[in-house]
Parts: C-alpha cells; structure tokens; sequence
C-alpha cells in the first residue's frame, strides 16, 4: 500500500469513520483533528488558534496573493502582513504536503486533495449521503433534536464549502473536483469502507502495470 487518501465530506455522512476504517483496514496513519497538533508544532502557531480556523471560511484577502506568498516562503512582506486565517491555511497546507510525503495515509478535509494534487500517488475522495441519513446520525452522535441536527448541518456544510471554494480552485462536492463520489447511504459505513478499499487496491495495481 502506497497511496495517499484524501477524503471530502459532507457533515453526518460518516466520512471520518470510514476513513478511519480504511486506514485501519491497510494499517496506515490517519489524520483529522490531529493534523492541527502537527500543523502547530512545525509552524509555532499554537494549536488552539489553528482550531479557531479550522476549515473556516475567510472573506479576506485574495486567494492569488495567499498562492504568491506560499511559493515565496514565509518570510516575504506578504506573509508578515497577511492575514491569520491565511497564515493557519499556509501551514496545514505545508504540513500535508509532509505527511503525504512520509508515506500512505488517510486524510480528512482541509483542502488536502487541493494540496496533493500533483502527487500520482494519491486519490480524492468526497463522502456524502441523504439529508434525512445525516439528520439521523447527527441526532443520534450528539443528543440533538431533527431540527437542530439539521441547523448543524446546514451550518458546517456552509463552512465547509466556503473554506474548500475560497482556498482552492474547484468547487466542493461537486463530483468532478474528486476521483470518487460515494453516497454513504446506499451501502453503509462497512459497504463504503469495502468499496473505497477495493478501488484504492485497483488504483494501485493499474499504476503498476503503467510503470
């Protein structure tokens, strides 16, 4: 097992869990939450203000002046005078970019299929699933009532899909922004973790055969 997995997904679809199952399935790192303890520690950004913007949208600054600064280093001008939500982006943008090059993992949201897209060893993933599905699990997860797992929802999903369309230059959840788009619904958390690792084990044999 070589590759690197990224995964997108909608809020209550179950996409960290089947992530985790799928790294646990190849015995591979996974990287969620965790991702921001790395970021802090390899940028000095303490870790509570990395979670302060987490996957949080921006209305700031350019996005190409974000793309110069990052290919200039951190130390220009345009660093010093950016932004902090741009700044927590930069390092957990160069922080996966590290840990995609340590070797085969999971990781889940903050743009990491943006930040690995030239890397032939990785695939892109978004998990969705029906609206009343998530209502459900959500209610279920968090004691919540229907109506407000549906607030939730509606809320991350907003936050998430500024912050992916803000930062990178596709549109997230749209199905050709990834490699593969699954509805977690049709065949449930353990059908999707056996889908995803067929295709990862099939992606793998192919790039073999292509030398």
């Amino acid at each position: 097992m070589n590759t690197v997995v990224t995964i997108g997904r909608q809020y209550g679809s179950a996409g960290r869990e089947i992530g985790e199952k799928v790294a646990s399935y190849f015995g591979i790192k996974f990287y969620d939450k965790d991702l921001l303890t790395r970021a802090a520690k390899e940028s000095g950004f303490c870790e509570e203000m990395l979670a302060n913007h987490d996957e949080r949208p921006t209305n700031s600054f350019l996005y190409n002046l974000v793309m110069d600064s990052y290919s200039f280093g951190y130390n220009t001008s345009h660093f010093m005078d950016m932004p902090i939500s741009q700044k927590v982006f930069l390092a957990q943008f160069d922080t996966i970019k590290k840990i995609a090059q340590e070797g085969p993992c999971v990781i889940v949201g903050r743009c990491a299929d943006y930040a690995l897209s030239d890397f032939e060893n990785s695939i892109h993933l978004f998990i969705y699933a029906d609206e009343e599905a998530r209502i459900k699990r959500i209610s279920e997860k968090y004691d919540m009532t229907p109506s407000k797992a549906k607030d939730a929802i509606i809320k991350k999903d907003k936050q998430r899909q500024s912050y992916y369309n803000y930062y990178s230059s596709k549109k997230w959840g749209r199905a050709d922004s990834y490699d593969l788009c699954i509805n977690s619904n049709i065949l449930g958390v353990d059908g999707t973790v056996k889908l995803i690792t067929q295709y990862i084990q099939d992606f793998e044999t192919r790039r073999k055969e292509n030398g």
